[in-house]
């Protein structure tokens, strides 16, 4: 029998998913010189040294053998004094508390463990780019909610309502936000809520970047009063700890969730890596370095912000994370233009906000996670590039 092509034999679904757009623009970038790139999500900071001794000493001593599948116990006591700590959050280490491979791998488990087929997910757009995939594999239908420029990328109630209908099983949202940075206050958190009790719903709450938060005191969904039991905690130590590479999250949910999520997690990855969660244990431990990259940060978006608003690119000042998100729609140029020729003409690396959501189209993310140098040069050639418009 005659072997049919090899594209026959590859799943639909993979079939008909979109590459991420942000790869599109960072496989640009990496074939030209002299580029500076805003589009990075993560830090320019190397992990402390603290951290990275503590990964050395456990490859010395040998501790290179699986962990519990949950984590090591010690880590997850750790967390859970760190969200009591920080959020006035109580979460049970034994059996609420799930180490994992980064924050994606939570957020992939989180949505296979709670979607049956044709389940529908809330999503608050702009997002990060893999949420609604990650919907889809896991058999569900995400379904986008728009936020305005306007209104600072703010989830509004009205319409949040206006979407949910007998199939919808949770909402996703991200605070602070990835790409605005735009973070909801406890009063945003709680009309959220209130929609989420009213019509029966889980809440998955991606919170990676809580550490950096440049304001107000930071604000934790589950913190909300009824809402630990229906929300899904996601975070880790990528963005406030600087150590993406590392690859180390956590899931914090009610033990009915927690179970669930464990078996998805113990079939498909085993456990997160030993050695990065003796690093990570380090990381809670002594977290002087957080303050300093925080404050560091804030400087950043600070002249960032300014300088796109000089160069005639509206932008809002965004609460948290380590993205400006600012409109381009005066240039007349889509997202995509607009980050394509600023890369051949500038080069400089942004990402047009389009691949985020249709909501962010007229938007561009840049990153202000790089040198004050690098930053002042980029405004630099972003304000010839709009001038030359």
């Amino acid at each position: 029998m005659k072997m049919k092509t090899l594209h026959s034999y590859l799943s639909e679904t993979v079939i008909n998913m979109k590459p991420s757009g942000i790869r599109k623009f960072f496989d640009l970038a990496a074939n030209m010189e002299g580029v500076i790139s805003l589009g990075v999500g993560e830090p320019d900071f190397v992990t402390p040294w603290n951290v990275r001794e503590a990964c050395i000493l456990s490859l010395e001593q040998g501790f290179t053998s699986y962990t519990a599948n949950a984590g090591l116990y010690e880590l997850r006591e750790k967390i859970s004094e760190y969200l009591f700590k920080r959020f006035d959050l109580q979460y049970d280490p034994a059996e609420e508390i799930i180490v994992t491979v980064g924050a994606s791998q939570a957020i992939d488990i989180a949505f296979r463990s709670i979607i049956n087929s044709g389940d529908e997910v809330l999503i608050i757009e702009p997002c990060f780019v893999s949420y609604a995939p990650l919907v889809t594999l896991a058999g569900g239908k995400p379904v986008s909610v728009s936020t305005f420029g306007e209104e600072e990328f703010k989830v509004n109630p009205e319409i949040l309502e206006k979407y949910i209908t007998s199939k919808t099983k949770a909402i996703m949202i991200c605070t602070p936000n990835n790409p605005t940075g735009t973070v909801l206050s406890k009063k945003e958190l709680e009309a959220v809520a209130q929609i989420a009790k009213r019509y029966d719903l889980l809440v998955v709450a991606d919170e990676i970047y809580a550490e950096l938060c440049y304001e107000d005191e930071y604000v934790s969904m589950p913190s909300i009063e009824g809402m630990k039991e229906r929300t899904i905690l996601i975070s880790g130590f990528s963005k406030g700890f600087a150590m993406t590479g590392w690859r180390l999250g956590y899931i914090a949910a009610d033990r009915v969730f927690a179970r669930a999520m464990l078996k998805v997690h113990q079939y498909s990855i085993m456990c997160a890596p030993t050695m990065a969660q003796y690093a990570a244990l380090e990381a809670l431990e002594n977290d002087e370095d957080v303050l300093y990259m925080r404050k560091s940060y804030q400087r950043r978006r600070n002249y960032i912000v300014q300088s796109l608003n000089e160069a005639g690119l509206f932008c809002h000042l965004p609460g948290g994370a380590f993205y400006a998100f600012p409109s381009i729609k005066s240039t007349g140029l889509s997202s995509e233009e607009f980050a394509e020729r600023l890369l051949l003409e500038e080069k400089v690396a942004v990402v047009p906000g389009n691949v985020f959501g249709q909501s962010g189209e007229g938007y561009i993310r840049c990153s202000y996670a790089s040198s004050m140098e690098q930053l002042q040069e980029a405004m630099k050639r972003i304000k010839r590039f709009v001038q030359s418009l």
